[in-house]
């Protein structure tokens, strides 16, 4: 660098001197520099230096390695919690599955019980229509006889009432009852 300083210096420096040292303080007095200053200078600035170092640049390099720890640690934490997401989403498609299927189950046994309560009430509707039937069918049998029974009764009251009036004479009860039971007994054969 002193090199270079003299080198700029040559042709400023009209006086060429045959000691080097005095072209040197020549050059440095040219460029406001005082060789009895120099040393001064250069104390104040180490010790500038180590104060700045001390107070400024050691803090901040203390503070930019805890810094870059906690950017450590956040990364560190956000890929944990990026696997702890990862595994939640696995857990949670897990448990969407679990309740899917779990859901498909019972919509299965709802319609299976839908149907057999269907089937069911149907076989009760069925078994009641037939009974209903059957005792219709009885009563109907029942009125049949009844019916028949009536008119045996008064055909048998008209067979008695007509032969009655064909022979013109009074019948007494006995042969009223023989009568309506012979009438009776060829009307079952009909």
């Amino acid at each position: 660098m002193l090199n270079l300083l003299l080198a700029a210096a040559e042709p400023v420096a009209h006086v060429a001197s045959s000691n080097p040292v005095d072209g040197m303080k020549d050059t440095l007095v040219h460029f406001g520099v005082e060789p009895k200053f120099l040393v001064m200078q250069i104390i104040s600035f180490l010790i500038l230096f180590g104060v700045l170092y001390k107070f400024g640049i050691k803090p901040t390099i203390a503070a930019m390695e805890e810094r870059n720890k906690k950017i450590g640690s956040g990364l560190e934490y956000a890929e944990q919690m990026q696997a702890k997401l990862a595994a939640t989403a696995q857990e949670t498609a897990a448990l969407i599955k679990k309740a899917q299927t779990e859901a498909t189950r019972i919509i299965d046994d709802a319609r299976k019980s839908a149907k057999d309560f269907s089937d069911k009430q149907q076989a009760d509707a069925i078994a009641r229509a037939a009974d209903t039937l059957a005792k219709a069918q009885q009563a109907i049998e029942l009125e049949h006889k009844k019916m028949l029974a009536d008119a045996r009764a008064e055909i048998a009251r008209l067979v008695v009432t007509t032969t009655e009036r064909v022979l013109a004479k009074k019948l007494s009860d006995a042969d009223r009852a023989a009568y309506n039971d012979a009438a009776s007994r060829e009307l079952t054969n009909v």
